[in-house]
């Protein structure tokens, strides 16, 4: 019974590593249960999308410059999303304001880890501490979640 809670957070905290530590005292997992599941599931996610980001930015580029190919053969005019959502300038103000630090740290925790993962590697994927800081961020912003969860599982109850 034990080992489906940890999976399931394990599983949650790769996608959504925000949220998923709240979920810890209503599931009956201690502080280091939850901390150790939700970081392990953030940082497997993050090493996959991290690793293979440029595969997927590839990908995006090759779909990019075929729905291209396409509207100029059958001359429907293509249409064009908006390139500068509020999520987007919020990512440049980040990468402006805090550099690494700030895309590593909060891209991941904000986002989500796959997103932020290949943001990060976008960015600064070339850098050897790249990877390093993702790992940290995801550390750091797991105990103040985790923490932040259990101290308000303990006020309510």
């Amino acid at each position: 019974m034990l080992w489906g809670k940890y999976i399931g957070f394990f599983g949650f905290s790769m996608i959504k590593f925000m949220f998923t530590p709240f979920g810890g005292p209503k599931a009956g997992l201690t502080f280091i249960e939850t901390y150790l599941t939700c970081s392990a599931g953030a940082l497997f996610s993050a090493a996959i999308f991290f690793f293979s980001s440029e595969y997927f930015l590839k990908r995006a580029h090759r779909n990019r410059k075929e729905m291209i190919r396409k509207s100029i053969e059958t001359g429907i005019p293509l249409n064009q999303k908006k390139k500068f959502t509020k999520t987007n300038k919020f990512i440049v103000r980040i990468k402006q304001k805090f550099g690494i630090i700030g895309v590593a740290f909060f891209a991941p925790f904000l986002l989500s880890i796959p997103i932020g993962s290949i943001i990060t590697a976008k960015f600064y994927g070339k850098e050897r501490r790249t990877f390093p800081l993702i790992i940290l961020g995801i550390g750091i912003n797991g105990i103040i979640t985790t923490g932040t969860a259990f101290i308000i599982a303990d006020f309510f109850s």
